[in-house]
């Protein structure tokens, strides 16, 4: 009898261990349940919207109008060409009534700049964008000069030259500049940058909405 009753009072613990560890192992079971459920509740239902149900062994997309929006202005400004040049541009002053030997200040400045051309997707607007099934159309605003600029380390004083009676003009390296980069632009404009920026924004949006399932894609 004493035996038997040491025997049970050796079991005891054991089982006490066993019941603690099934009580734990319970309770993490259920907890990650009901995060798995919180999870699901809050983004499982916005990945349905997106990603509609699968027939047929294919995922059908279901994207509303909001999204696409969403997803093309998050482009923002979307740089899609640049355009590089080098020029020497000249400037003067001189005086109408003395000689330019005597009173003239002559600059020649050797330029490199770069133009970017692109779209500003942030200025999309709801109404730019119409769904209908499988079919999407979108009206991009159109390709504008993003930047102009002139590369301060490739863009140097060729030469200069002042008269005997005259000093260099502080202002006139300034205005120089200010014209490269407007000879800079209008070089970049006459060579077609908006158009190419037009088509590359085109072919940008348009990788994005066959990511989102459209199959016929116009742009308006």
């Amino acid at each position: 009898m004493a035996d038997m009753a040491n025997e049970e009072s050796d079991a005891q613990p054991g089982k006490t261990i066993l019941s603690l560890f099934s009580g734990i192992l319970g309770g993490a079971l259920i907890t990650l349940a009901l995060v798995a459920a919180a999870v699901w509740f809050t983004t499982g239902i916005g990945l349905l919207r997106l990603m509609g149900v699968v027939q047929d062994g294919h995922v059908l997309i279901s994207v509303d109008q909001p999204t696409v929006v969403r997803q093309i202005q998050k482009l923002q400004r979307l740089e899609t060409v640049s355009y590089t040049m080098d020029k020497i541009i000249s400037g003067e002053r001189d005086n109408p009534i003395f000689p330019k030997f005597l009173v003239s200040d002559r600059l020649l400045l050797v330029v490199h700049g770069e133009v970017i051309a692109g779209v500003d997707l942030a200025k999309l607007q709801a109404s730019d964008v119409v769904i209908s099934d499988r079919k999407v159309s979108v009206r991009l605003p159109k390709a504008e000069i993003l930047v102009t600029r002139l590369d301060n380390e490739k863009t140097r004083v060729y030469s200069r030259d002042t008269g005997l009676f005259s000093s260099p003009d502080p202002n006139l390296e300034t205005q120089v500049r200010q014209e490269a980069e407007r000879q800079l632009q209008q070089a970049a404009l006459q060579d077609g940058i908006l158009k190419s920026a037009d088509e590359n924004a085109r072919n940008s949006v348009q990788s994005i909405l066959n990511g989102l399932g459209f199959q016929q894609i116009a742009f308006r």
